[in-house]
């Protein structure tokens, strides 16, 4: 059970755990198909955990994700502090960015109803959209907040530039950029920005993909409905550095007595005022959720870490795969 180490999100007028779960999986699209029954359970045990923070998208299985958390917090909602997300549109499971107004307008609808609430805690632009410019996605975002339907705002993947053009015409809480030991560019300006003006990061990917999990060996493989099918990393011949660095972070984790999963996410949180999306769908996943607190790396662990990634991954590659189209 998380007894300690929680943040407060500007505007939202409460402290949540700093571990939240990561729904993405539930949704099924991308990670081999949905498993309803588990993903009830697995949202439960994370509210047995003291995880108060749930993190969802339209997108993650086309509504699916969200439907499964409406049907698992009957009951509890007031218990729960809901992220989620707009600006993307589909077709033929097909995303592609939309924050339109009227886009907008239809997926506030569409998630309060498949999440059975009448208002959304945090409410993020999924992906900056480049044939709407950022101005009139903010503005129709800011009546949603005076409307009551939205409580706090947030922006992911957006660039600093965005970033601000935003804030000139809506409040902002919390941004969410990927983030964790093997991706690492919003140090150059997101992280600064986030320190600098208060705001707070919902990293995403904090294990990349179940790398930093540490249960993958170089025989493990991937169905072509699984995500990490096409992700670089996970192809020769850089698989086989980032797992020989997931080993190296192993033997630092066990001087503390700890998993290289609970190491990976305790480094997330050490970088600054940053919630952890951990992304599970099976109760068992959530597992170690409460060794992540009560301790922090110390200097010479993260010099230790910045040691190992230099040396082990001579061919980095980042997330962008990961991104959709424009319209």
């Amino acid at each position: 059970m998380i007894s300690q180490d929680k943040i407060s999100i500007p505007g939202l007028g409460k402290s949540v755990s700093r571990v939240a779960l990561g729904t993405w999986a539930i949704g099924g699209w991308m990670w081999g198909g949905p498993d309803d029954d588990n993903a009830i359970r697995t949202i439960h045990s994370a509210l047995d955990e003291g995880i108060d923070l749930i993190d969802t998208a339209p997108v993650y299985g086309f509504g699916h994700s969200e439907e499964v958390i409406g049907r698992a917090l009957e009951g509890r909602r007031d218990k729960v502090v809901i992220a989620t997300k707009v600006g993307l549109n589909w077709k033929d499971e097909k995303p592609f960015r939309d924050s339109s107004p009227a886009r907008i307008r239809q997926e506030v609808e569409d998630s309060l109803r498949r999440l059975k609430t009448d208002y959304l805690d945090i409410y993020q632009v999924h992906w900056p959209d480049d044939k709407t410019p950022v101005a009139e996605t903010a503005s129709v975002l800011a009546e949603l907040v005076k409307e009551g339907k939205v409580r706090t705002l947030g922006v992911s993947n957006y660039s600093v530039a965005q970033i601000e053009t935003f804030r000139q015409h809506a409040p902002l809480s919390v941004l969410q950029p990927p983030y964790n030991l093997f991706e690492r560019d919003i140090e150059k300006d997101i992280l600064p920005y986030m320190v600098g003006h208060k705001l707070v990061g919902l990293g995403y990917g904090p294990l990349c993909r179940g790398l930093l999990a540490g249960k993958m060996t170089a025989e493990t493989t991937f169905p072509a409905t699984d995500l990490r099918s096409g992700d670089p990393k996970f192809q020769a011949p850089r698989f086989k550095q980032y797992l020989a660095a997931v080993e190296q972070l192993r033997a630092l984790a066990d001087k503390h007595g700890k998993s290289v999963m609970v190491l990976a996410i305790r480094w997330v949180l050490d970088q600054g005022p940053l919630i952890a999306l951990w992304g599970a769908r099976k109760p068992a996943q959530i597992e170690g959720v409460a060794d992540v607190f009560g301790w922090h790396l110390s200097e010479a662990d993260r010099a230790e870490i910045d040691r190992i990634l230099k040396t082990t991954i001579t061919d980095p590659v980042g997330p962008e795969f990961m991104a959709p189209p424009n319209r």
